[in-house]
C-alpha cells in the first residue's frame, strides 16, 4: 500500500499542495487520478517511485490493472540513481509480486522474495523505508511462506520503527496484522485493541478506502450484536466506493474469510 507518502506508510505533507492532492485522491480509492497528478514530474525519482506505489496500490485494492503498474515500476526502477531510491523501487517490485501471489494472479513468491531481499541489501537499517520493508516482508512470510513467527516479528520490527519515524498509516497496518495473528491464537482481547487501533488511525487520517476492512476485521473479533453491526457499516461505506477492495465482498459473507492485503 512512497516510504513516507505512499504504499501504506504515510500520508501527506500539510503544506505540500501536490501532496495533499494525491492524499485525498488516495485515500478515496481514484488511483489513476492520483497517479496523473504526477506524472508530469517523470524526471523526480521519489515522485515517480510515488506514482508507482499507488499503482501497485491500485492492484492490490481492484485486482486488475496490472500492465500499467509494471510500466510505472519500470520507470521508476530506471529514473532511480542513490542506493535508497533502489532500495525503494525494489521493495515496490516484491510488493507488485506478492499482491499478484496473493490475489492468485500469478505465483510470483520467489520474485516477491528476492525483490524484497535486495530492497533489505540497499536501504539503511535505520532508514524511514525499513519499517515499509519489514511489514512487507512479514507480509510475505505470514501469507506466501506460513509462518506466523517470522511475520509476528517482521510485522513488530515494523511498528517499532514506524513509531519512531511518525509514520502513522503504516501503524495502521502493523496493528490490523499484529491482531490478525493474536486473532488466530486466540487471543481475543489483544485481536480486539490491535484492530481497534487500526481503525481508529484510519478514520482520524481520513483513509476511507481502507476503513471498511478495518471494521470487518474487528467484527471478527467481537461478539454479536455488534459483529454484525460492524459488518454492516463495512458493507456500506464497501458499496459506498464501488465494491473496493474487490476481496472484502468475501470477508463480509458470512464467515468472514481473512484477508491478507490490507
Amino acid at each position: 500500500m512512497a516510504h513516507t507518502a505512499m504504499s501504506g506508510s504515510g500520508t501527506t505533507s500539510g503544506d505540500d499542495p501536490l501532496q495533499t492532492a494525491v492524499w485525498r485522491l488516495r485515500s478515496r480509492g481514484c488511483w489513476t487520478d492520483a497517479a496523473a497528478l504526477l506524472a508530469p514530474h517523470s524526471s523526480v525519482p521519489a515522485r515517480t517511485l510515488q506514482r508507482a506505489s499507488l499503482l501497485v496500490e491500485r492492484c492490490l485494492f481492484t485486482g486488475g490493472g496490472w500492465p500499467e503498474a509494471e510500466d510505472a515500476l519500470r520507470a521508476a526502477e530506471a529514473t532511480a540513481r542513490e542506493d535508497h531510491e533502489r532500495g525503494a523501487a525494489a521493495c515496490e517490485r516484491g510488493h507488485l509480486a506478492y499482491a499478484s501471489t496473493v490475489l492468485g494472479v500469478r505465483d510470483r513468491a520467489d520474485e516477491a522474495r528476492s525483490a524484497l531481499g535486495r530492497a533489505a541489501a540497499l536501504l539503511d537499517p535505520a532508514a524511514p523505508g525499513r519499517a515499509l520493508l519489514d511489514f512487507r516482508r512479514g507480509l510475505v512470510a505470514e501469507h506466501l511462506s506460513d509462518s506466523p513467527q517470522s511475520a509476528r516479528a517482521a510485522y513488530r520490527r515494523a511498528h517499532a520503527a514506524a513509531t519512531a519515524h511518525g509514520e502513522t498509516l503504516l501503524l495502521s497496518f502493523t496493528w490490523r496484522h499484529l491482531a490478525g495473528l493474536a486473532l488466530r491464537e486466540g487471543e481475543l482481547a489483544e485481536a480486539r485493541h490491535g484492530f481497534g487501533e487500526s481503525l481508529r488511525i484510519r478514520e482520524e487520517l481520513g483513509y476511507l478506502v481502507g476503513t471498511a476492512p478495518a471494521l470487518a476485521a474487528l467484527a471478527d473479533a467481537e461478539p454479536e450484536p455488534e459483529a454484525t453491526r460492524l459488518r454492516a457499516e463495512a458493507g456500506r461505506l464497501f458499496r459506498l466506493l464501488g465494491g473496493v477492495p474487490t476481496w472484502l465482498a468475501d470477508q463480509l459473507a458470512p464467515p468472514a474469510s481473512a484477508a491478507p492485503a490490507v
